[in-house]
């Protein structure tokens, strides 16, 4: 089937990589088409339904249907290769119209002008592809003002060494209600002379036009947001891209090739929700699929021109794949040792802790022969999902699975007697020769397409790096009393954190991407997720892709108009 209408722009995706290109084009004009693989979910499918978020695919996938092979080991005791049906490693993010961000925990912190000329600032790292930016921090601070506003960003800037430059004082919204123990970190931290800051949030204090402001329900990452208030690439953009009347969006489409001839995209084909094959004709097609799924499709998509995939004449298609390194900590903080009102404070549901540090951003340690680049720590407390809390204690101290009274005595200490808070280290995945997107020769999805292999390299130097940043981190804890202090800081990659496999650059020859994000072979192919970062910085990809996403429309919109 063949769908006659000709767009000006089709989108592949509709996630934070695709929302600010349909918003910018369709409300200046232009006819823009989003085909978006998963179902359209809207703000009241999203409840707080445990089962449904943590326990089905729901907002993911079926790995029956659809899967990964994913590749672990290292070079030296050699890779092997699962698929994550059989693991029951689901690496999938959200499937639906506006992607993950409908699900993320929205830390939006800026990345800082040296993680766009990292090489340049810190030198190579052995074993690593490490390579600057081709723009700068000066050239995306406009869009990241821009994100601030339009998506709606709340926090409070406060002045600390690693501030990065601000073309404005503030945030445009104000932060969220706070949990008593923010003030705990702040003094702990404070006599270890180390500073904190609030954590800035995609998710809005205020109302924001038929937006609500947070209704702070105590449930934010791994669920949909039932106010609206959390900056989603659906909510905050695609919603008014649809009132323009020049934005159409196609859930449950999946693209399985981009018909190339010339050097152009004449045709995007795609299996409709009935398994049938469709086309579509548009002058410029948008890839925003998040990056595997990225790198899969131009690889599946070959031409005579391009027959190992396409725009991959210089090999570089699905290459330096990355994710944020680092990992997690905690400590409980047990009621005994609180004051009555320290308690009721403690336990009020819903506040957030919204605190960070940035003081090992760069790290300058006589123990390393040189300055390293660091990372953030974000504070956050276990998640208020009941399952998972409980899913958690099944082991003893030991490791052992336990289960009659000394689990259900475990399970009453844990919910009535203490509380844990959490923080999470996030520091540069460095790319790497073992990193990286294929297409798995034996394995194809329920359409009958390879499904993408990963091969999930990662260096010994970002775990130093994230050990670092965690064991600063450990002592904020000693200093506020926790017990049961521990952190976790290893090379499992987070599935909803990933980025690269079609970076940027000037040189065609190593990059996929002009500094534009349009393909170096393709004249109407742009890429706006997360697969043109060569670098990911020291935090949450989700603000960037957004503002280089809306940078890129700007591009785009320029060369419709003419």
């Amino acid at each position: 089937m063949s769908n006659e209408i000709k767009y000006d722009v089709c989108i592949v995706g509709s996630g934070a990589g695709a929302g600010p290109v349909a918003y910018e084009l369709s409300k200046a004009g232009f006819k823009v088409l989003v085909l978006e693989k998963g179902p359209w979910f809207k703000t009241k499918d999203f409840s707080k339904d445990e089962i449904v978020a943590t326990r089905r695919s729901v907002y993911t996938p079926n790995t029956k249907d659809e899967f990964h092979v994913l590749e672990s080991g290292n070079k030296e005791k050699g890779w092997k290769a699962k698929s994550t049906y059989v693991s029951g490693i689901d690496f999938w993010n959200g499937n639906m119209v506006g992607g993950s961000s409908n699900l993320m925990s929205a830390y939006f912190h800026r990345m800082k002008p040296q993680d766009f000329k990292l090489k340049t600032t810190y030198g190579e790292i052995k074993g690593g592809n490490v390579e600057d930016w081709p723009i700068t921090y000066q050239e995306l601070e406009p869009y990241y003002r821009k994100v601030e506003k339009i998506i709606g960003v709340s926090g409070n800037v406060v002045k600390h060494k690693n501030l990065e430059p601000r073309s404005t004082a503030n945030f445009p919204y104000p932060p969220l209600a706070e949990n008593i123990v923010s003030s705990w970190i702040d003094k702990a931290a404070n006599k270890l002379n180390i500073e904190t800051f609030p954590t800035p949030r995609g998710i809005l204090s205020n109302d924001k036009d038929q937006r609500k402001g947070c209704f702070y329900s105590n449930y934010c990452g791994s669920y949909g947001c039932s106010s609206n208030a959390k900056g989603s690439s659906r909510v905050a953009l695609l919603d008014d891209a649809l009132k323009t009347g020049n934005c159409t969006i196609l859930p449950n489409s999946k693209v399985f090739l981009l018909e190339e001839n010339n050097h152009k995209i004449e045709k995007v084909h795609y299996y409709d929700a009935n398994g049938n094959k469709n086309t579509i004709e548009a002058k410029i097609t948008v890839v925003a699929a998040q990056a595997i799924e990225t790198a899969r499709l131009l690889l599946m998509s070959e031409s005579s021109n391009f027959p190992n995939g396409l725009a991959n004449n210089s090999g570089q298609v699905g290459k330096n794949l990355i994710f944020s390194a680092g990992g997690t900590g905690a400590g409980l903080f047990n009621f005994d040792t609180l004051t009555e009102q320290e308690i009721k404070e403690f336990t009020t549901p819903g506040l957030w802790v919204n605190r960070a540090i940035q003081e090992w951003y760069e790290i300058e340690d006589s123990k390393f022969d040189k300055n390293l680049k660091g990372g953030t720590i974000d504070f956050v407390f276990e998640h208020a999902n009941g399952i998972t809390k409980a899913f958690n204690q099944k082991y003893n101290n030991n490791g052992e699975l336990i289960y009659g009274s000394e689990l259900k005595n475990r399970l009453k200490k844990h919910f009535t007697t203490r509380k844990k808070l959490k923080f999470e280290v996030f520091v540069d995945w460095t790319p790497n020769d073992n990193c990286y997107v294929t297409l798995d020769p034996k394995h194809i999805d329920k359409w009958g397409d390879p499904v993408a292999k990963v091969r999930l390299g990662y260096l010994q130097h970002d775990l130093e790096v994230g050990n670092y940043l965690a064991t600063k981190t450990k002592a904020i804890f000693k200093e506020m009393g926790a017990s049961q202090i521990r952190s976790n800081i290893s090379g499992n990659p987070p599935s909803n954190l990933q980025a690269g496999g079609c970076r940027f650059g000037n040189n065609p020859k190593t990059s996929v991407l002009d500094k534009n994000c349009k393909a170096h072979e393709v004249k109407n192919l742009f890429i706006t997720d997360g697969s043109f970062m060569p670098t990911g910085g020291s935090t949450t990809f989700t603000f960037t892709i957004y503002a280089n996403s809306f940078r890129v429309a700007d591009v785009i919109k320029k060369e419709l108009s003419n």
